[in-house]
């Protein structure tokens, strides 16, 4: 699959070291070949919560079925 920068994409693991969790939504900040992206994560008062280089098979699109929610950040950053 290819991203585009600023892409809205969905976590598709959990990464507990960066206190992120599976659908967790982010935005492709960077592309790096073959198969890497630059993924940044923001709460909804814009502040950034984690910037995580990933593999292309971490994230999936976003699918027209897929409901926005809200969870509180699990530690203070």
């Amino acid at each position: 699959m290819k991203y585009r920068l600023l892409e809205t994409v969905v976590l598709d693991r959990d990464l507990t070291r960066k206190s992120l969790r599976r659908n967790d939504v982010g935005t492709v900040v960077e592309i790096y070949k073959p198969d890497g992206l630059e993924v940044e994560f923001v709460t909804m008062g814009g502040r950034t919560k984690a910037l995580v280089t990933l593999k292309v098979k971490d994230v999936r699109p976003v699918a027209d079925s897929d409901l926005m929610a809200v969870r509180s950040d699990d530690r203070s950053t």
